[in-house]
């Protein structure tokens, strides 16, 4: 009878962590990151884009980050654009990484601004900035952070 006993005492102490681990997510709370970046790309119906980021969130977390876009569509130019992006839905800084869907329509020449949001799961990023260059088109793709 007390090994039975022993036994499930043993089981709920091993499981505790777990317990506490499931509900870290929600004591901590949502945070509030900001990224600055640099993008350079070009499209001819293909999109491409690299650039890099400092990530910093609101419970001191911070994070540099390499930045990848990929894509399609009916789209033409070749830009450089200087930005600022913010996340939603962000518990913790490793959140932010992974990829993002986008989507959208973009026009300019010489000194443009532009502006787009995008998603992965539950976390949102709304992108803004000003560019240099020329594009014209309607595009589709990924939008990849990594460290």
């Amino acid at each position: 009878m007390h090994t039975a006993r022993n036994l499930a005492l043993v089981a709920l102490l091993a499981g505790a962590p777990l317990l506490y681990a499931g509900n870290a997510h929600a004591a901590g709370g949502e945070i509030t990151c900001r990224m600055t970046f640099e993008l350079h790309g070009w499209s001819v119906f293909y999109k491409k884009a690299d650039g890099s980021g400092q990530v910093s969130c609101s419970n001191g977390q911070h994070m540099s980050v390499h930045l990848r876009s990929r894509g399609g569509g009916l789209t033409f130019g070749k830009q450089r654009i200087e930005g600022v992006g913010k996340f939603s839905g962000i518990f913790n800084i490793d959140s932010i990484l992974g990829t993002y869907v986008t989507g959208g329509a973009h026009a300019g020449a010489a000194n443009s601004a532009n502006g787009t949001v995008m998603t992965k799961g539950n976390v949102s990023l709304a992108l803004s900035g000003t560019g240099k260059g020329w594009n014209l088109g309607i595009d589709f793709g990924k939008f990849t952070i990594s460290r």
